[in-house]
């Protein structure tokens, strides 16, 4: 990501697992990359809005959720999905439609090539952004190059240790242009402008200053453990916790990967961090007062977020020579591009928004 004189390239990023010594491609065809959406509930099975399970290849979402508001007869705001997923992968994820008094309509009609339907249901509510407990990733890693021997080694440590948990690439937008249109709308808070674009563009600042906390705390040796002031995250939670002690209590739940250090994600509102974890932050953010101010003047909280993503099911397995297969599970808002890193050199420019 480029945009700010001083923000750092999404592989210039301090890694935890040490330099990678080899290289490889993703996403050679969609079939390379596949995204399973693990659904945050049970459907009720019954309700006004149907819910449609359905597997996409080379499809982008929101044509998707279009080409179900037509068939369906309804407004685009009718429909709804939990997450945007890559066009660019094999993908299935679960759609809402707002049937209101009336019949599902034959959604045999939506499949083709590109799109097949796995299952249609109902449910009491519309799915809404976010509504997912997370995904489950399957990719192919193929043209591997350099000295490879040690994959499966590192994966094992990403099992026992976590990755740091970054905000990958896609979230910038291409060349760092949602920075770019971060500090326009700082610039002229009062600019008329599209609400999902300002929430993207605000999102993308407070996800920048995120990741230069957290590759601060790489380079301290400390992101996967507590310092003095820290406030500690529970996993697969937004709850947090402040200690005054880092006592032997805290160290084995940080080390059994339950709790997590945590970083802040900038807004209004008093630090909940205190101390050595405090000093940290205010030096990685020192010179980034266009964002920070930015940010509280368009009205944003301050939030949370783990430093350290756990990845207790990554799996390896080599296909043929020069390409390996990699399975595993993220909660919903984490980037399979920050475990990917951690493993291989690829090139994120042209990774997409969705």
């Amino acid at each position: 990501m480029t945009g700010h004189p001083d923000c750092p390239g999404f592989d210039d990023l301090p890694r935890a697992h040490g330099e990678v010594t080899c290289r490889g491609r993703i996403r050679v065809s969609p079939e390379d990359f596949r995204v399973d959406e693990i659904l945050g509930f049970d459907p009720t099975g019954q309700g006004e809005h149907a819910l449609l399970h359905i597997r996409k290849t080379g499809e982008n979402t929101d044509h998707v959720a279009q080409r179900i508001a037509r068939l369906a007869g309804v407004k685009p705001m009718d429909v709804g999905y939990a997450g945007l997923k890559d066009r660019h992968a094999v993908t299935t994820q679960w759609f809402s439609v707002r049937l209101a008094g009336k019949a599902d309509p034959d959604w045999r009609a939506l499949e083709s090539e590109s799109i097949a339907v796995l299952r249609h249901t109902r449910h009491d509510r519309k799915l809404k952004r976010g509504a997912l407990a997370g995904n489950r990733f399957r990719i192919i890693l193929r043209g591997l190059e350099g000295v490879c021997d040690g994959l499966e080694a590192r994966c094992a440590a990403i099992r026992a240790a976590g990755v740091p948990n970054y905000f990958g690439p896609q979230r910038f937008g291409h060349g760092g242009r949602n920075l770019q249109e971060a500090l326009r709308l700082f610039a002229d808070p009062r600019r008329r402008i599209d609400r999902n674009k300002r929430s993207l563009y605000l999102s993308a600042a407070r996800s920048y200053l995120f990741n230069r906390v957290l590759a601060g705390r790489v380079e301290h040796g400390s992101w996967n453990r507590g310092v003095e002031g820290d406030a500690f995250m529970f996993t697969g939670s937004n709850a947090f916790f402040k200690t005054d002690e880092l006592d032997e209590d805290i160290q084995r739940r940080v080390e059994a990967l339950t709790i997590h250090p945590s970083g802040t994600l900038w807004g209004r509102g008093d630090p909940v961090i205190s101390g050595t974890a405090l000093a940290m932050e205010r030096a990685a953010l020192a010179q980034c007062a266009e964002f920070r101010e930015g940010l509280e003047r368009c009205g944003l909280e301050v939030g949370r977020r783990a430093l350290r993503l756990p990845v207790p099911d990554l799996e390896f397995a080599g296909v043929e020579d020069s390409a390996c297969e990699l399975t595993f599970s993220l909660p919903a808002g984490t980037y399979a591009t920050t475990v990917l890193r951690e493993l291989v050199e690829f090139d994120p420019q042209g990774w997409p928004d969705t």
